[in-house]
């Protein structure tokens, strides 16, 4: 392992030790001695400061100079002194959850809310008063994050984590102190027989299982609280294994190529949850799994060929969360589905598909599901029609605390699918989301208008609308207090954008109020819009008159495939883009020249411009196209015939 010398050790242990805090330099002091303690080792000194920002005073920081783990003379310990002073300055309940980690394989993403669910399986997490469960394992997680036992994170937009890994040498120390509860074992090229395991054993892990059966010689030795397989292909689970594991609270055999799981499963009363994620040969799930009373997650992410699950879902009622994204096949979901009233994430909820319509899950079944937050996908597939009297209740969606909203409908090309299937209109104003919703997604609409509800979203932060076949007159969005970021793709419809995209109205034009539109817009991206042949601005008024603001924040403008395009809106003159990016709009990119289009004055201000314009329409001969001396920004660009040319 690479060392540092004591200079940047210090530097980076005072650099987390000391982070959003005054230096005190009798802490200094103190700090530079415990700093020689990590022997040049860049983690341990991370792993050190990060431990002292949480000492306040000059006794505290003494003790841990002072510390007898510090005398230890096992080599392995040398390593791990750190860690164990970290380690041992958690909770007890938080220690238990830093251990549980080890069943990932080194340098596994490792992801946040999947990580909280499996704490909750083993009942590690405790609510405390009304604090629920979930919010406990978020602070647990930020909490060993800031001790830095886990690094490389991957942020949401909102600054929130999704993912993270942990280092070789902390899974070594996880896997030093937990040697006798966690095992994992390799099985590349033996014949999947899970050879015996010592009764201490609570945790077992199984890595690169060939395709096979998966059988074991016995477990009745062991009580397994956790089966975990990565980098697996076996495709049959042994029906003598699943009746060896009553106890078990864990199970996780995603990617896989399990066609079919044994009845049996359904007798691992104790299983809290379940991971076929990603077995992509799975096609109907066995009714014995809605007999695990105590199943509180299931996740069937990418099982592509699932097309079923059991009608007795119902049963499982402590289910919380049920994860469905790629299971394309699954056109419907079953009625029970509605009396699961402690859901609190699903993720794709498929309408219309199924053959039998009274058991399958309607739009309106979504208002048992009072308790369901963060992402939404509806996918409305074939013959949808809000029923008659139900348009007058409350949203099925109203009373939901949902952060993410994907309404997708589908099969609707032919006038006499939209006939059979009702109008999209009356689907989308059906579904009207809780106000504080803050993304939301919208394709396939089939109506020239928006839902009636879209300007009432005063904290939506981004947007998407693609495939609205029907629309000629994009929505009045400029009106969207919060809204960041605005995609709008394939609307084949519209000709030209006016003030009216803007939210301006012609009697604003007299007013003497100041007005912003898009206050917060920081991204627009326009694309494969083919029929749009003019963006208007508002030339036509006087700027002594105007007291309109439009898109102040606006930093990237992104359009591409709008091949009819000519022209851009005056007032980007005067937006503080940073960023413009263009490609296939021949007709747009011959007029933004750099110092001869009509277009460059109202782009010239922006400091990064990427003009691709060696894509035009097949009858374009190429007069006007910008040479590459002309080009804002020279980039490589693949080139129809497989090379690479400049723009």
């Amino acid at each position: 392992m690479e060392r540092l010398s004591e200079e940047n050790c210090l530097s980076i242990f005072n650099c987390m030790a000391f982070y959003n805090r005054d230096k005190d330099g009798v802490l200094e002091a103190i700090g530079e001695e415990i700093s020689k303690k990590c022997k040049g080792l860049p983690l341990a000194a991370k792993t050190l400061g990060s431990l002292m920002r949480y000492k306040k005073t000059r006794q505290e920081w003494q003790e841990v100079l002072n510390n007898k783990i510090w005398d230890l003379e096992e080599v392995e310990q040398q390593v791990f002194q750190p860690l164990l002073l970290s380690y041992f300055d958690l909770a007890p309940a938080v220690k238990r959850c830093l251990l549980y980690c080890v069943i990932f394989p080194k340098d596994h993403l490792i992801y946040k809310d999947h990580l909280i669910e499996l704490w909750m399986s083993q009942d590690y997490l405790y609510s405390k008063g009304n604090t629920e469960k979930e919010i406990i394992g978020q602070r647990f997680f930020d909490n060993l994050a800031m001790r830095s036992f886990f690094q490389d994170f991957e942020k949401y937009s909102d600054g929130n984590i999704r993912r993270c890994k942990m280092h070789d040498i902390v899974h070594d120390f996880l896997q030093y102190l937990t040697q006798h509860e966690c095992f994992t074992m390799d099985v590349k090229g033996g014949n999947n027989t899970i050879k015996p395991l010592g009764d201490k054993i609570r945790h077992l892990t199984l890595m690169l299982a060939p395709e096979g059966p998966l059988s074991c010689v016995s477990f009745s030795s062991c009580d397994l609280r956790t089966l975990a397989t990565f980098d697996s292909e076996f495709n049959v689970v042994d029906s003598t294994l699943i009746s060896q594991l009553k106890h078990l609270r864990t199970l996780n055999l995603s990617g896989n190529c399990i066609e079919v799981l044994p009845e049996e499963i359904g007798e691992l009363v104790h299983l809290r949850f379940i991971d076929l994620s990603y077995n992509h040969d799975l096609k109907k799930l066995t009714n014995g799994v809605c007999n695990l009373y105590n199943l509180q997650t299931l996740r069937l992410f990418g099982c592509r060929k699932l097309e079923s699950l059991p009608q007795s879902m119902g049963k499982l009622i402590n289910l919380k969360y049920l994860y469905l994204w790629g299971c394309d096949q699954l056109k419907y979901l079953p009625k029970g589905i509605g009396r699961l009233t402690n859901l609190r994430r699903l993720d794709r909820c498929p309408v219309g598909g199924g053959k039998d319509d009274d058991e399958a899950f309607k739009l309106g079944d979504l208002r048992n599901l009072d308790q369901l937050q963060g992402g939404l996908e509806i996918e409305i597939d074939g013959d949808v029609k809000v029923v008659a009297g139900e348009g007058e209740k409350a949203s099925p969606l109203g009373n939901k605390q949902l952060s993410k909203l994907y309404l997708v409908i589908k099969n609707r090309e032919d006038e006499e699918g939209r006939k059979r299937s009702g109008s999209s209109a009356e689907t989308l104003n059906f579904l009207r989301p809780h106000p504080n919703l803050e993304s939301l997604y919208i394709r396939g609409h089939d109506e020239s208008t928006a839902p009636n509800w879209i300007m009432s979203l005063n904290n939506l932060r981004f947007l998407t609308l693609e495939y609205w076949n029907e629309c000629e007159v994009l929505p009045h969005l400029g009106r969207l207090s919060s809204l960041e970021s605005l995609t709008i793709r394939h609307m084949k419809g519209v000709k030209k954008v006016g003030v009216e995209f803007l939210g301006i109205e012609k009697e604003t034009s007299s007013t003497s109020s100041c007005i912003t539109l898009f206050p917060k817009l920081k991204i627009l991206c326009l694309y494969f819009m083919t029929a749009w042949e003019e963006w208007k601005g508002v030339e036509e008024w006087k700027e002594e008159d105007s007291h309109v603001t439009i898109m102040p924040c606006l930093s990237s403008l992104e359009i591409h495939f709008c091949s009819r395009l000519k022209t851009l809106p005056d007032f980007l003159q005067k937006t503080p883009l940073r960023t413009l990016g263009i490609s296939h709009c021949g007709n747009l990119a011959r007029g933004c020249q750099k110092g001869k289009g009509k277009e460059w004055p109202k782009i010239s201000h922006i400091p990064n411009i990427t003009v691709f314009p060696e894509y035009f329409d097949s009858d374009d001969k190429g007069e006007g196209i910008i040479e590459a001396d002309d080009a804002v920004e020279l980039t490589e660009w693949p080139s129809t015939s497989g090379g690479r040319v400049k723009a």
